[in-house]
Parts: C-alpha cells; structure tokens; sequence
C-alpha cells in the first residue's frame, strides 16, 4: 500500500456510514450505536480516539446502561482507537473476546473489472436476498436490518447480482462513501462456490465505486474464514488493521457472529 492510504479514523468513520443504525449516541469520543441487535457493526459501542480518557469506567457503566435499557447485548467493538487501559477494564467486567476480523484495503482501479452477467441494484431484489441467505452468519434480525437500512443510508450504494445461466449465484452489496468504498454480503450460493465467482462480482463491485469517484475498496473478514481472506489477498488486498467484540457471556450471544 502507499503512503497515501486511508488512516484507520477515516476508515471506520466510513463504517458508520455504510453500516448504519436507527438509534446513535455519543458518550465521549465513543458512538454508542443500536438496531434490532442483528449485525455487530450497528449494536456495538466504539471509540473513536485512541486519547486517554479519564471517564472510562464511568463510561462503560453508562454504555451498559443504555443497552440494558433497550434489552439488547451489549457489546464493545474494540479497534486501534481504544483509549488506554479499555481492553484490561472491559475484562475486569467479565467481558471476553470474540469474532475478530480483518479489515482488507485496496486500490479501486486495481481491482476493477466490469462483468456483464452482473446486475446492478439500487435496492436488494428477491436474487439478492436469496443467494444472501445462504450465508452461515444469517439471522432474521440481521435481514431486516438489511431491509430497512437501504433507506437509511445518505451515501451511494449498490447490491449486485452474479447470474449464470439465467440463476443467481453470487451477490455483494458496496457503500461509496468519498475516496473510499466498502464492500459486505459477499455470499456465493453452496453449488457455486471455488469457481472464483466471488472474485468476480467483487470486481464488479469496484468497477461501480470507481464510477462513483471512490480510490480505496476496504472489506471485513472474519480471520477464522481463511478461504475469504485468501479470496481479498489474491485480489492484491492486504491488512490494513484488525477489530474485535467484547461481549458479557451472560448476554447469551456467543452462538451469533456479529460482522
């Protein structure tokens, strides 16, 4: 990567954008973020500062307090922008580790490529929800969730659909927010899968965020999906940092993976 790359404040400032979420607070320099407790992106707190921050138990209680009161898990969402000392006092609270994840980053231009057997959507279509389904990390909340931030979103965005033989087998969704572009729901359907059509539609993907003006194309993948994380690299993505969830064990969402 050059010098000229995305720092990781701009990067997960253009999370918030892309992933966006019905109810947002600010406690400090965290964003304290809420929906219908699907993906992790949007019901998770985080910082946006690495400074020292003299309130943070304080904090911390308030943050739970306010996932308490609304009946959702509560969740940390922990990157380079931790204050001091964040990970020691969430792990003296009970809180442990979970789902980390890799954030990929990449120039557009050198992975775009066009593809005419992809369909670009300014909405999810039945195709897209469909082949998106059949994704291990799925729950109800986390399609609707889907479903109703097509029109919560105040950046362009795009979901496409790979077809082969008239079937849709591939989708992803990409947000532009400026230079920057971000790709998620990448999900290829069982029968299709290792014929790099995943690849395929990811370019696809880029093609449309350079047309948007966008320079940078960055993903998040989990580290244990090794096949998806080899998938970025051979696209000439590299790490450009890593996050994951504190989450209390008596909240009782080990079983979902929070993306």
């Amino acid at each position: 990567m050059t010098e000229d790359q995305p720092s990781i404040a701009a990067l997960e400032r253009a999370c918030l954008s892309a992933v966006p979420a019905q109810r947002v607070a600010f406690d400090g320099n965290f964003v304290v973020r809420a929906f219908l407790g699907g993906t992790g992106r949007a019901n998770a707190a985080s910082s946006l500062s690495a400074e020292a921050d003299p309130e943070l138990l304080a904090r911390i209680a308030r943050i739970e307090s306010r996932y308490e009161a609304l009946r959702l898990p509560v969740r940390f969402r922990s990157t380079p922008l931790d204050p001091p000392g964040m990970e020691e006092a969430l792990t003296a609270r009970g809180y442990v580790s979970k789902d980390e994840t890799i954030i990929f980053l990449a120039t557009v231009q050198g992975v775009a490529r066009s593809d005419d057997a992809v369909r670009v959507l300014a909405a999810p279509d039945e195709d897209w929800m469909a082949v998106t389904a059949t994704a291990e990390h799925q729950v109800p909340a986390r399609r609707t969730e889907k479903e109703r931030a097509v029109s919560m979103l105040m950046v362009p965005a795009a979901w496409l659909v790979l077809y082969e033989k008239a079937k849709p087998v591939a989708c992803i969704s990409v947000v532009a927010d400026g230079l920057l572009a971000g790709f998620f729901d990448l999900a290829v359907v069982p029968e299709a899968r290792r014929q790099g059509l995943g690849s395929r539609i990811t370019r696809a993907a880029a093609q449309w965020a350079a047309a948007q003006g966008a320079e940078w194309l960055w993903a998040q993948v989990a580290s244990t999906n090794q096949a998806s994380c080899a998938a970025q690299q051979s696209l000439g993505m590299r790490e450009a940092y890593r996050y994951v969830y504190f989450v209390r064990p008596q909240d009782k969402v080990a079983a979902l993976h929070f993306g």
